[in-house]
């Protein structure tokens, strides 16, 4: 008598689930991580890219849950060899195709529906040098008071660095901190203190420009830094990130 026979119909039946679900799991995996490439090779517009990662997640969190009904159908229970090992990284291969499409959908219900941070919402600085490769993008280079009033609320934190450096000894320092962010940079201006440059988000290819402002004060230099995302109405948080990552890296180059 082999193992299949020998195993409960329970186990069985386990066994299975835990086959289909491994599956299930690794297909939706493929779906998710191919979604974007398929978006930056245009091969997907950003509609149904977007809705392949929301299917996947779906059907993978649907495929957690049958994996822990294969999980509780071969507890204490003789079992196809291989059976419980399967069920577990079924489990686990759902669970993490399905987790990032979750907290993404978490972000969008608790972070400010906005595309555009700045450190200056009363005089943020203006975009010159990317405005011709932005040529067709989804979002406005204004920053209207209501992205104001949701920034302040959403992101109290981010405001505008102090430095007891030289206006263009601070300038040098922000064009190395963008360098060093991987960040394209498109012009810089000494003589204006400004630069600006455009970053590329991993998975999707999106194009989010960044300009940073070197305004001299008595006592050293005040630096501030606008992100704007090309597409998409919330960001996510990602413009908020990048502009929190850059004034720290900024911040640590200077002198205590």
């Amino acid at each position: 008598m082999n193992a299949m026979t020998s195993a409960s119909r329970p186990a069985r039946i386990g066994a299975a689930l835990a086959t289909l679900t491994l599956t299930v799991g690794l297909l939706c995996a493929a779906a998710a991580l191919l979604a974007g490439p398929s978006y930056r090779a245009e091969i997907l517009t950003l509609g149904p890219a977007i809705q392949t990662m929301r299917w996947a997640a779906t059907v993978a969190l649907g495929g957690a849950a049958v994996a822990l009904v294969a999980v509780l159908l071969l507890i204490a229970r003789p079992v196809v060899p291989g059976a419980r090992g399967r069920t577990a990284l079924a489990l686990l291969v759902n669970l993490i195709v399905a987790a990032p499409p979750l907290y993404m959908y978490w972000q969008l219900q608790h972070l400010p529906k906005i595309h555009d941070i700045s450190t200056s919402p009363s005089n943020p600085p203006a975009f010159e040098a990317v405005l011709p490769l932005r040529k067709g993008a989804r979002n406005a280079v204004d920053y209207p008071a209501s992205t104001a009033a949701e920034q302040q609320k959403g992101y109290p934190d981010i405001g505008p660095l102090t430095l007891p450096l030289a206006p263009p000894v601070v300038f040098e320092r922000a064009v190395q901190a963008a360098r060093a962010m991987g960040w394209d940079i498109v012009a810089t201006a000494p003589e204006k203190l400004r630069l600006e440059a455009t970053d590329t988000t991993l998975l999707f290819g999106f194009k989010d420009d960044i300009v940073v402002r070197v305004t001299p004060q008595a006592n050293g230099s005040v630096v501030d830094v606008r992100s704007l995302s090309r597409v998409g109405g919330s960001d996510f948080g990602t413009n908020a990130k990048r502009v929190r990552t850059y004034m720290k890296r900024l911040s640590d180059s200077a002198p205590s």
